[in-house]
């Protein structure tokens, strides 16, 4: 399938790609020849990025996977191996039928697991690494069209996996298991921020997810995961929702994964919502910064000083945790985590200023953005943030020599 990319937009359709071509290959075959033939490629996932990442320029080819057939192979000694443009849902209804587990989830099971490791997307827990923490190996089909495969302990291996899309297409991933598990969720409602134990709130289960629209001090809902394999949860900082929510105000929490503790199969309950419903119009814009777990207090207290600025243009604000992980480029790269999620309304006029204030709220901190999200900070500063750059750069250089796959976005964050 091909076609112009020149109506070809993101989920939230804040993004219009302007690449020249459009191409949707249905054999790996195909794909190898249309990279290898092919000046400038960059791979489109589910479209849940908010920037630019995805978009070659003009000339270039903005290429989908989504029609390469579909694998998901599971073996016994607990992995399984999945071509890159499966979602997780589709992912996590297989393993699960094999009596099989990921250890985490995000909060969309919508994305495709290529991009979402790639971009250094997770879920939330103290113990829980981003999704690319599961990754053992990465198969890539690199820019003369051949496949390389890199898997853990590898060298190279630590900048492979959040790559960008630097690196080349990402075919097939393989993941480690684990023995499946249940979970039950909880709500909880009115925590405040005054003399928060942000560890004990963060550490009372397996995933805690911290939500506000910034209106009034404190978080609205808070969202609670237990493995039923763990201890009992112990929350005596808020009180026990008496009705089903959703994290928006006014969105219907019937698009949510089910609440009060009913338990369930661990893909049913880690992300916050349903796999079969689409969780919202795609009517906003997302930013999300990862700064380290211990100065999550402070970085909530300078959000809490600019409380009215950034509730004018929010729908929903996120916090929650993400374990160090190794990858190069990971925003959790090296540190224990706090990420702060913001849900902002479709208006790019009006969130950019707020953003920007924001970002220098947060500043002290040593904030990363997530690479998908909207972020105005200059990429020399985001470079400055990651110690393994020229590293990342290097890898760049041998597997792609003539930067087929990078585009504006990250050649700013590759520059030297």
């Amino acid at each position: 399938m091909t076609g112009t990319a020149g109506t070809v937009t993101n989920w939230a359709r804040n993004i219009t790609y302007t690449a020249k071509e459009f191409h949707r290959p249905r054999s790996l075959d195909a794909l190898r020849t249309l990279v290898a033939g092919s000046p400038k490629v960059r791979v489109l996932g589910s479209g849940h990025s908010f920037n630019e990442i995805a978009d070659p320029g003009a000339g270039g080819v903005l290429l989908s996977i989504a029609d390469l057939p579909p694998v998901i192979e599971v073996d016994r000694a607990r992995t399984v191996r999945v071509s890159g443009g499966v979602r997780y849902a589709e992912l996590a209804r297989t393993v699960h039928a094999h009596g099989l587990a990921l250890p985490n989830m995000a909060s969309l099971p919508h994305i495709s697991v290529a991009g979402s490791v790639a971009t250094g997307t997770h879920g939330s827990g103290v113990g829980n690494g981003p999704l690319a923490a599961a990754v053992r190996e990465v198969e890539l089909v690199t820019a003369d069209g051949s496949t390389v495969s890199i898997a853990r302990g590898d060298a190279r291996f630590d900048g492979a996996v959040t790559s960008l899309g630097a690196l080349g297409v990402v075919t097939a991933l393989t993941l480690d298991l684990e023995p499946s598990y249940e979970v039950e969720q909880y709500v909880f409602t009115e925590l405040p921020l005054a003399g928060l134990d942000f560890g004990a709130v963060a550490g009372a289960a397996y995933s805690v997810s911290l939500f506000t629209d910034w209106r009034e001090p404190g978080f609205r809902q808070v969202w609670v995961k237990r493995r039923t394999d763990q201890a009992p949860v112990d929350f005596p900082w808020a009180v026990p929702a008496t009705e089903a929510m959703h994290p928006v105000p006014g969105m219907p929490a019937g698009n949510c994964t089910e609440q009060f503790g009913v338990p369930g199969p661990w893909h049913e309950r880690l992300p916050h919502f349903r796999a079969e419903f689409t969780p919202s119009s795609g009517h906003e814009l997302q930013s999300e910064y990862l700064l380290p777990r211990s100065a999550a207090v402070d970085a909530l207290a300078a959000i809490d000083g600019m409380r009215s600025t950034v509730a004018a243009v929010l729908q929903t604000c996120e916090v929650r945790t993400v374990a160090a992980d190794p990858q190069w480029l990971s925003p959790a790269h090296g540190r224990d985590s706090v990420a702060l999620h913001f849900t902002w309304v479709e208006d790019t006029a009006a969130v950019l200023p707020v953003v920007r204030r924001l970002e220098a709220a947060l500043d002290p901190f040593d904030p990363r953005p997530h690479w998908g999200k909207v972020f105005t900070m200059p990429a020399t500063v985001v470079g400055r943030r990651y110690e393994h750059l020229v590293d990342f750069r290097t890898l760049a250089q041998a597997l792609d020599p003539t930067g087929k796959f990078t585009n504006a976005f990250v050649r700013d964050v590759l520059a030297d």
